[in-house]
């Protein structure tokens, strides 16, 4: 049976002192090593900067080493993040998409019932829409007048009575037209009376501007429940507008008054649509 070799007693009693006393030193030579580089580095000699150069170069392919695993497992990371993220929007986007085809289907059913029951009434269709979009050069009105003015006239094809629109909702009527610019009267005018309904209820109403930011409703039921946001469009009755334009909003409700905030701001209008819809011409107002 082969024994393993002992160490000799006097190694051992040799190297013990010298092992005790690295110990013991250990934290006090790291202590002056750190301080020896720092000195080092504070050094502003070209032999200390080519010495910091070289150690440089040495130790880049070692760190290069070390940061492309640290690199990677942090593009890792990401990935499985973006991934999840992902999934949980395509999850929504299906749900949203399931949801928007059962209304897709619900307004096809509807639009082949409405259809047959046109049909079957001999319903005449409203006349189809078109408009020229003209830019406001100049504001006329005054304390007691509101109107624009705008670039788009009889050879345009604008006619008296016609609506005006911005881009969100009703602004006014045409009341003059020359050749190459019209002038268009505010909802907010004195002179300004356009029939309208509440989309909440369908109550029925008129208009009335009195020269200030938010016309009034007038002539409404007495029975009429009103509350503020209830949107207000035209109502069509009289011909003069087509039914269904966005005016505002119902902004406040008293029992004196009701006033209507417009969509559009009618200080800071630059472009106005002009509607067409094929009103026969003794439905078009001669007058403001």
């Amino acid at each position: 049976m082969a024994l393993k070799p002992r160490t000799a007693p006097s190694v051992v009693r040799l190297t013990a002192p010298l092992r005790a006393w690295a110990q013991r030193f250990s934290i006090f030579l790291f202590i002056v090593a750190s301080v020896m580089l720092m000195v080092a580095g504070r050094v502003d000699t070209p032999a200390a900067d080519t010495i910091r150069g070289r150690v440089i170069d040495a130790f880049a392919p070692i760190l290069e080493a070390f940061a492309a695993p640290a690199a990677t497992a942090a593009r890792v990371v990401d990935a499985v993040i973006e991934a999840r993220d992902l999934y949980g929007e395509n999850q929504r986007l299906r749900e949203q998409n399931a949801l928007l085809l059962q209304w897709q289907q619900a307004a096809l059913r509807l639009e082949a019932e409405n259809r047959s029951l046109r049909t079957l009434l001999n319903v005449r269709p409203d006349p189809a829409v078109s408009f020229v979009t003209a830019r406001v050069v100049a504001e006329p009105g005054g304390a007691f007048v509101r109107t624009v003015l705008v670039m788009a006239g009889r050879r345009n094809g604008v006619r008296r009575g016609q609506a005006a629109m911005s881009g969100v909702g009703v602004v006014g009527r045409v009341v003059e037209v020359g050749e190459w610019s019209s002038r268009v009267l505010l909802v907010t005018d004195l002179n300004a009376r356009i029939p309208v309904q509440l989309e909440e209820g369908r109550v029925r109403a008129v208009l009335a501007g009195d020269n200030t930011d938010r016309p009034r409703l007038m002539h409404l039921a007495s029975d009429a429940h009103v509350a503020v946001g209830d949107r207000v469009v035209t109502s069509g009755v009289g011909g003069m507008f087509p039914a269904g334009l966005p005016i505002g909003v119902v902004g406040s409700v008293t029992e004196r008054m009701i006033r209507v905030q417009p969509l559009t701001d009618l200080r800071r209008l630059e472009h106005v649509k002009i509607l067409d819809f094929g009103l026969p011409t003794n439905l078009l107002g001669t007058s403001p």
